[in-house]
């Protein structure tokens, strides 16, 4: 899946005309001339209805200290799975955007992390993906965040999944 063909939002609904790379490196070249230090988080949360699962991925930029804003894209599948292969599906689709993105944001020395909507307490079903999806995200150098601290999946794709 390549990210010029999916189709990314603001928060305000407004739709991205330009493959996303493209939109990401405009956004740091304007912050940084605007002196701001920036972070970036991405998150995919996912929500059952019925049959379908609705799967939203969010790329949240934060202004350190300035607030922040993010950008959206949003996918349905009819494909049947269970939680755990839900779990790792979220992380896959956080990973495709993180690696199709790093080189722009090792360019402006942005730092970047994978957040996965796991919980970290093994009280609770996610739980039974947070191995594969730390070794998936570890393993392919980015830095991991779960629950509670993964805010860009729990929080900011949650609200934005359908």
């Amino acid at each position: 899946m390549e990210l010029e063909q999916q189709h990314w939002r603001k928060l305000s609904g407004e739709r991205i005309k330009i493959p996303i790379a493209d939109e990401v490196s405009n956004v740091l070249i304007r912050e940084k001339e605007m002196g701001h230090e920036m972070k970036v988080c991405i998150g995919t949360d996912s929500q059952v209805k019925g049959k379908e699962t609705e799967f939203a991925t969010v790329i949240v930029f934060i202004r350190k200290g300035k607030g922040g804003f993010m950008y959206i894209h949003n996918e349905i599948t009819r494909q049947k799975m269970s939680i755990k292969q839900r779990m790792l599906m979220e992380v896959q689709r956080s990973i495709e955007v993180a690696y199709d993105l790093c080189n722009i944001f090792s360019r402006f020395s942005v730092d970047m992390e994978v957040h996965a909507d796991i919980n970290t307490n093994p009280n609770f079903k996610s739980n039974d993906a947070l191995k594969e999806a730390m070794g998936y995200i570890v393993g392919m150098g980015f830095a991991f965040k779960a629950k509670p601290e993964a805010f860009a999946s729990s929080s900011c794709a949650n609200k934005v999944v359908q």
